[in-house]
């Protein structure tokens, strides 16, 4: 593989990461509960699904921020892991450590000198340090700039709601997609990492979800929904679990695409912690957009 090929596709590879890394705070990878979640005898809520979902989003979405570790598997193309924490009282903000465990994307990364990044999350922006391999092939910079005006201009539709769910994707959304669904149940109580909880699940109809849970005009909305029929997305499962402070401690996230099925899941803990983040340095910094110049790229 050409040195510029393994760059392009190592700029994809980054711009999947920040997506599926950030999503951990918005969706995650469906099923039953995990070896770590064991039937708890005592329940922890008994209000009504909505009700308890829609308090959990108030609470959850107050905390401001959380300690986050996830996983996220795409068919063929990537497995990853998020560990970190992520910041939502202005904007989100947050790091993350990712590794890419397996697919076609780590074979890629593997190639670029690294199957670890750094990424960090500002209001504007998304910033990847990629290996030294990248570097070499980058004026020597490690870390590349995602300004979401950019990707919004550059994706599309895809673009767009690539931009809205990176500055608007908190842990309370995964609930408020729960309740957009109009299928929520109450699985039952469950432990996750030995904290009381309760378990509620529901289907989602994708393209319905983007339209109750952004702020994308309707030809955004059709050009996504063009897109996501395209890629074989139509609907997803969701299941989360709510422990009795009403906080999101556990969100797991299923469906299918063309190129295979995705998961994801996600743990919350640590809710408030203090989250800092800083803007790596210019002078070690390239712009993505620059980077697609320069390889005579512009999508």
């Amino acid at each position: 593989m050409k040195n510029t090929t393994v760059r392009r596709i190592g700029l994809c590879a980054a711009v999947l990461a920040a997506l599926s890394g950030a999503a951990a705070c918005s969706s995650s990878d469906s099923g039953g509960a995990g070896k770590d979640d064991k039937a708890s005898g005592t329940g922890v809520t008994h209000l009504s699904p909505i009700a308890a979902l829609r308090s959990a989003e108030k609470t959850t979405d107050g905390a401001d921020s959380a300690k986050v570790e996830s996983t996220t598997t795409m068919g063929s193309v990537m497995s990853m892991t998020a560990d970190g924490a992520l910041g939502w009282s202005d904007g989100l903000a947050g790091n993350l450590v990712i590794k890419y465990t397996g697919g076609t994307m780590a074979d890629t990364m593997r190639q670029l000198g690294t199957t670890s990044m750094e990424a960090r999350y500002l209001p504007d922006a998304y910033y990847a340090k990629m290996g030294a391999e990248f570097a070499a092939q980058a004026g020597g910079k490690h870390w590349i700039r995602y300004g979401y005006e950019d990707l919004a201009e550059l994706g599309g539709s895809s673009g767009a709601y690539l931009k809205d769910q990176m500055q608007n994707t908190t842990p309370n959304q995964s609930v408020k997609l729960l309740l957009a669904s109009g299928d929520v149940k109450k699985v039952g109580t469950e432990k996750v990492r030995g904290v009381d909880t309760t378990h509620y699940s529901g289907t989602v109809d994708v393209a319905d979800l983007a339209r109750k849970n952004s702020n994308l005009t309707a030809s955004q909305l059709a050009g996504l929904k063009k897109q996501l029929t395209q890629a074989g997305v139509s609907t997803e499962t969701v299941d989360i679990w709510v422990d009795g402070k009403d906080l999101l401690v556990k969100k797991v996230e299923k469906g299918r695409m063309t190129s295979g099925e995705y998961t994801q899941t996600a743990y919350y803990s640590d809710y408030g912690v203090k989250v800092s983040v800083a803007k790596p340095p210019a002078s070690d910094t390239e712009d993505f957009k620059e980077l697609l110049k320069q390889q005579g790229s512009s999508s």
